[in-house]
Protein backbone atom coordinates (compact mmCIF):
# COMPACT_ATOMS: atom_id res chain seq x y z
CA UNK A 1 0.00 0.00 0.00
CA UNK A 2 1.39 3.41 -0.93
CA UNK A 3 1.83 6.21 1.59
CA UNK A 4 -0.88 8.20 -0.16
CA UNK A 5 -3.37 5.33 0.09
CA UNK A 6 -2.47 4.76 3.73
CA UNK A 7 -3.09 8.42 4.54
CA UNK A 8 -6.39 8.37 2.67
CA UNK A 9 -7.52 5.27 4.56
CA UNK A 10 -6.59 6.93 7.85
CA UNK A 11 -8.58 10.04 6.95
CA UNK A 12 -11.62 7.92 6.00
CA UNK A 13 -11.29 6.00 9.26
CA UNK A 14 -11.27 9.23 11.29
CA UNK A 15 -14.22 10.62 9.34
CA UNK A 16 -16.29 7.53 10.19
CA UNK A 17 -15.57 7.85 13.92
CA UNK A 18 -18.22 9.27 16.25
CA UNK A 19 -17.37 12.81 17.42
CA UNK A 20 -16.71 11.68 20.99
CA UNK A 21 -14.08 9.15 19.87
CA UNK A 22 -12.41 11.72 17.64
CA UNK A 23 -12.06 14.05 20.62
CA UNK A 24 -10.68 11.19 22.72
CA UNK A 25 -8.03 10.38 20.14
CA UNK A 26 -7.01 14.02 19.94
CA UNK A 27 -6.67 14.19 23.73
CA UNK A 28 -4.53 11.04 23.86
CA UNK A 29 -2.38 12.35 21.06
CA UNK A 30 -1.88 15.64 22.90
CA UNK A 31 -0.90 13.81 26.10
CA UNK A 32 1.54 11.65 24.16
CA UNK A 33 3.11 14.74 22.61
CA UNK A 34 3.55 16.27 26.06
CA UNK A 35 5.15 13.06 27.30
CA UNK A 36 7.52 12.99 24.33
CA UNK A 37 8.45 16.63 24.90
CA UNK A 38 9.20 16.19 28.59
CA UNK A 39 11.12 12.95 27.98
CA UNK A 40 13.21 14.63 25.27
CA UNK A 41 14.00 17.58 27.53
CA UNK A 42 15.04 15.43 30.49
CA UNK A 43 16.85 12.93 28.25
CA UNK A 44 19.50 15.41 27.10
CA UNK A 45 22.76 14.93 29.03
CA UNK A 46 23.40 18.62 29.68
CA UNK A 47 19.84 19.35 30.75
CA UNK A 48 19.71 16.25 32.94
CA UNK A 49 22.90 17.38 34.70
CA UNK A 50 21.42 20.83 35.30
CA UNK A 51 18.22 19.35 36.71
CA UNK A 52 20.22 17.05 38.99
CA UNK A 53 22.24 20.03 40.27
CA UNK A 54 19.00 21.82 41.16
CA UNK A 55 17.59 18.83 43.06
CA UNK A 56 19.42 20.08 46.14
CA UNK A 57 16.67 22.69 46.46
CA UNK A 58 18.96 25.64 45.78
CA UNK A 59 18.54 28.32 43.14
CA UNK A 60 21.47 28.54 40.73
CA UNK A 61 22.49 30.98 38.01
CA UNK A 62 22.97 30.10 34.36
CA UNK A 63 26.72 30.45 34.83
CA UNK A 64 26.74 27.95 37.69
CA UNK A 65 24.57 25.49 35.77
CA UNK A 66 26.78 25.85 32.70
CA UNK A 67 29.73 24.86 34.90
CA UNK A 68 27.94 21.78 36.24
CA UNK A 69 26.91 20.68 32.74
CA UNK A 70 30.31 21.51 31.23
CA UNK A 71 28.80 23.63 28.45
CA UNK A 72 29.17 27.25 27.39
CA UNK A 73 26.96 29.92 28.95
CA UNK A 74 25.16 30.50 25.66
CA UNK A 75 24.42 26.77 25.31
CA UNK A 76 23.24 26.64 28.91
CA UNK A 77 20.92 29.60 28.34
CA UNK A 78 19.32 27.78 25.41
CA UNK A 79 18.76 24.65 27.50
CA UNK A 80 17.38 26.63 30.43
CA UNK A 81 14.98 28.52 28.19
CA UNK A 82 13.49 25.23 27.03
CA UNK A 83 13.17 23.89 30.57
CA UNK A 84 11.44 27.07 31.73
CA UNK A 85 9.09 27.03 28.73
CA UNK A 86 8.13 23.45 29.60
CA UNK A 87 7.49 24.50 33.24
CA UNK A 88 10.12 22.16 34.58
CA UNK A 89 12.06 25.12 35.96
CA UNK A 90 11.14 28.58 37.18
CA UNK A 91 13.37 31.64 36.99
CA UNK A 92 13.60 34.57 39.39
CA UNK A 93 15.39 37.71 38.24
CA UNK A 94 17.15 39.83 40.83
CA UNK A 95 19.16 42.79 39.61
CA UNK A 96 21.64 41.49 37.04
CA UNK A 97 21.19 37.82 37.85
CA UNK A 98 18.65 35.16 36.95
CA UNK A 99 18.21 32.29 39.41
CA UNK A 100 16.78 28.95 38.31
CA UNK A 101 15.11 26.33 40.48
CA UNK A 102 12.90 23.23 40.16
CA UNK A 103 9.38 24.44 39.35
CA UNK A 104 7.47 22.31 41.86
CA UNK A 105 7.60 19.25 44.15
CA UNK A 106 5.80 17.36 41.37
CA UNK A 107 8.72 17.93 38.99
CA UNK A 108 11.19 16.97 41.73
CA UNK A 109 9.22 13.77 42.39
CA UNK A 110 9.34 12.90 38.69
CA UNK A 111 13.11 13.39 38.56
CA UNK A 112 13.66 11.34 41.71
CA UNK A 113 11.48 8.55 40.28
CA UNK A 114 13.57 8.53 37.11
CA UNK A 115 16.63 8.23 39.32
CA UNK A 116 15.11 5.19 41.03
CA UNK A 117 14.46 3.49 37.69
CA UNK A 118 17.92 4.43 36.41
CA UNK A 119 19.49 2.80 39.47
CA UNK A 120 18.05 -0.58 38.40
CA UNK A 121 20.77 -1.70 36.02
CA UNK A 122 20.65 -5.11 34.34
CA UNK A 123 23.41 -5.92 33.79
CA UNK A 124 25.11 -3.44 36.16
CA UNK A 125 27.45 -0.99 34.49
CA UNK A 126 31.10 -1.15 35.41
CA UNK A 127 31.80 2.39 36.57
CA UNK A 128 34.46 3.42 39.07
CA UNK A 129 33.10 4.32 42.49
CA UNK A 130 33.38 7.99 43.42
CA UNK A 131 33.70 9.58 46.83
CA UNK A 132 30.81 11.90 45.95
CA UNK A 133 28.61 8.86 45.26
CA UNK A 134 29.26 7.52 48.76
CA UNK A 135 28.51 10.93 50.27
CA UNK A 136 25.21 11.18 48.39
CA UNK A 137 24.19 7.68 49.45
CA UNK A 138 24.98 8.50 53.08
CA UNK A 139 22.93 11.71 53.36
CA UNK A 140 21.60 14.15 50.78
CA UNK A 141 18.81 16.58 50.12
CA UNK A 142 16.11 15.32 47.77
CA UNK A 143 14.70 18.65 46.60
CA UNK A 144 13.55 19.88 50.04
CA UNK A 145 13.64 16.76 52.22
CA UNK A 146 16.18 14.31 53.65
CA UNK A 147 17.27 11.23 51.70
CA UNK A 148 20.00 8.61 51.69
CA UNK A 149 20.91 6.26 54.54
CA UNK A 150 20.22 8.92 57.17
CA UNK A 151 16.86 9.83 55.62
CA UNK A 152 15.74 6.21 55.53
CA UNK A 153 16.98 5.61 59.10
CA UNK A 154 15.04 8.62 60.44
CA UNK A 155 11.94 7.36 58.64
CA UNK A 156 12.39 3.84 60.03
CA UNK A 157 12.76 5.26 63.53
CA UNK A 158 9.61 7.38 63.29
CA UNK A 159 7.62 4.44 61.92
CA UNK A 160 8.95 2.02 64.56
CA UNK A 161 8.08 4.45 67.37
CA UNK A 162 4.55 4.76 66.01
CA UNK A 163 4.93 8.45 65.21
CA UNK A 164 4.33 8.10 61.47
CA UNK A 165 2.33 5.57 59.46
CA UNK A 166 3.41 4.96 55.87
CA UNK A 167 1.72 2.92 53.17
CA UNK A 168 2.51 2.60 49.50
CA UNK A 169 -0.28 5.10 48.83
CA UNK A 170 0.48 7.76 51.44
CA UNK A 171 1.34 8.56 55.02
CA UNK A 172 0.17 10.34 58.14
CA UNK A 173 1.50 11.68 61.41
CA UNK A 174 -0.08 10.00 64.44
CA UNK A 175 -1.10 11.97 67.57
CA UNK A 176 2.09 10.80 69.33
CA UNK A 177 4.04 11.80 66.25
CA UNK A 178 2.63 15.28 66.34
CA UNK A 179 3.72 15.66 69.97
CA UNK A 180 7.15 14.13 69.30
CA UNK A 181 7.91 16.32 66.30
CA UNK A 182 6.63 19.40 68.10
CA UNK A 183 8.93 18.72 71.08
CA UNK A 184 11.77 18.20 68.60
CA UNK A 185 11.14 21.71 67.31
CA UNK A 186 9.57 20.75 63.99
CA UNK A 187 6.91 23.23 62.85
CA UNK A 188 4.21 21.31 60.98
CA UNK A 189 1.91 24.27 60.42
CA UNK A 190 1.22 24.40 56.67
CA UNK A 191 2.38 27.60 55.05
CA UNK A 192 1.25 26.66 51.57
CA UNK A 193 -1.08 24.14 49.97
CA UNK A 194 1.06 21.05 49.50
CA UNK A 195 1.26 17.34 50.24
CA UNK A 196 1.52 16.84 54.00
CA UNK A 197 3.22 13.44 54.39
CA UNK A 198 4.05 10.88 51.74
CA UNK A 199 6.60 8.09 51.17
CA UNK A 200 9.34 8.70 48.61
CA UNK A 201 11.30 5.72 47.28
CA UNK A 202 14.99 6.34 47.88
CA UNK A 203 16.97 5.62 44.71
CA UNK A 204 20.11 4.50 46.57
CA UNK A 205 18.50 2.57 49.44
CA UNK A 206 15.46 1.25 47.48
CA UNK A 207 13.37 1.97 50.60
CA UNK A 208 11.13 4.79 51.72
CA UNK A 209 12.05 8.13 53.20
CA UNK A 210 9.54 10.91 53.95
CA UNK A 211 8.66 13.74 51.58
CA UNK A 212 6.05 16.47 51.71
CA UNK A 213 5.72 19.13 54.39
CA UNK A 214 6.75 16.72 57.16
CA UNK A 215 9.92 15.63 55.35
CA UNK A 216 10.87 19.22 54.52
CA UNK A 217 10.39 20.48 58.07
CA UNK A 218 12.43 17.61 59.54
CA UNK A 219 15.33 18.48 57.26
CA UNK A 220 14.97 22.16 58.13
CA UNK A 221 15.21 21.32 61.82
CA UNK A 222 18.26 19.06 61.39
CA UNK A 223 20.03 21.84 59.51
CA UNK A 224 18.96 24.41 62.09
CA UNK A 225 20.41 22.26 64.87
CA UNK A 226 23.56 21.85 62.75
CA UNK A 227 23.27 18.09 63.01
CA UNK A 228 23.69 18.15 59.25
CA UNK A 229 25.54 20.69 57.11
CA UNK A 230 25.27 21.44 53.41
CA UNK A 231 28.26 20.61 51.22
CA UNK A 232 29.17 23.34 48.76
CA UNK A 233 28.40 22.41 45.14
CA UNK A 234 26.67 19.16 46.06
CA UNK A 235 23.38 17.70 47.26
CA UNK A 236 25.34 15.75 49.86
CA UNK A 237 24.87 16.58 53.53
CA UNK A 238 27.63 16.25 56.10
CA UNK A 239 26.89 14.68 59.49
CA UNK A 240 28.40 16.61 62.40
CA UNK A 241 29.58 15.21 65.73
CA UNK A 242 26.58 16.79 67.46
CA UNK A 243 24.36 15.26 64.78
CA UNK A 244 25.77 11.80 65.42
CA UNK A 245 25.06 12.16 69.14
CA UNK A 246 21.64 13.73 68.58
CA UNK A 247 20.42 11.10 66.13
CA UNK A 248 21.51 8.40 68.57
CA UNK A 249 19.76 10.01 71.54
CA UNK A 250 16.54 11.20 69.87
CA UNK A 251 16.02 8.65 67.07
CA UNK A 252 18.12 5.74 68.44
CA UNK A 253 20.12 5.59 65.21
CA UNK A 254 23.54 3.93 65.42
CA UNK A 255 26.16 5.24 63.00
CA UNK A 256 29.50 3.51 62.51
CA UNK A 257 31.34 5.02 59.59
CA UNK A 258 28.96 4.69 56.65
CA UNK A 259 26.95 1.98 58.40
CA UNK A 260 23.64 3.48 59.55
CA UNK A 261 20.97 1.50 61.38
CA UNK A 262 18.36 1.81 64.07
CA UNK A 263 18.60 -0.11 67.35
CA UNK A 264 17.77 -3.83 67.34
CA UNK A 265 14.56 -3.26 69.31
CA UNK A 266 13.42 -0.61 66.86
CA UNK A 267 14.32 -2.80 63.88
CA UNK A 268 12.06 -5.53 65.29
CA UNK A 269 9.29 -3.01 65.92
CA UNK A 270 9.67 -1.71 62.40
CA UNK A 271 9.12 -5.20 61.00
CA UNK A 272 5.94 -5.60 63.07
CA UNK A 273 4.70 -2.16 62.04
CA UNK A 274 5.42 -2.93 58.38
CA UNK A 275 3.45 -6.19 58.63
CA UNK A 276 0.50 -4.43 60.25
CA UNK A 277 0.73 -1.68 57.66
CA UNK A 278 0.32 -4.14 54.85
CA UNK A 279 -2.56 -5.91 56.57
CA UNK A 280 -4.42 -2.74 57.49
CA UNK A 281 -6.06 -1.71 54.24
CA UNK A 282 -8.23 0.78 56.09
CA UNK A 283 -5.45 3.23 56.86
CA UNK A 284 -6.44 6.69 55.75
CA UNK A 285 -4.66 7.64 52.54
CA UNK A 286 -2.97 10.89 53.36
CA UNK A 287 -1.24 11.40 50.03
CA UNK A 288 -4.03 13.79 49.11
CA UNK A 289 -4.12 15.54 52.48
CA UNK A 290 -3.27 19.15 51.74
CA UNK A 291 -2.57 21.87 54.24
CA UNK A 292 -5.22 24.57 54.32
Amino acid sequence: MSRENSSADTELFLIDLPPALEIGLEMVAAEDLNLVEVAALVGDAARATMLAALMGGRSLTAKELAYYANVSRSTASGHLGKLVAARLLTVIRERRFSYYRIASPLVASMLESIKVVAAIELPPRRTPAKTTDDALRFARSCYDHLAGQIGVAVTDALVAMGHIVLTDEGGEVTPSGGRFLSSFGTDLRPGTRRIFCQPCLDWSERRYHIKGLVGARILDRLLELEWLKCVAGSRALQLTSSGRAGLSEVFQIRINGNDVRTSSAMESASIVVDRKRRENVGIRRASTRIGE
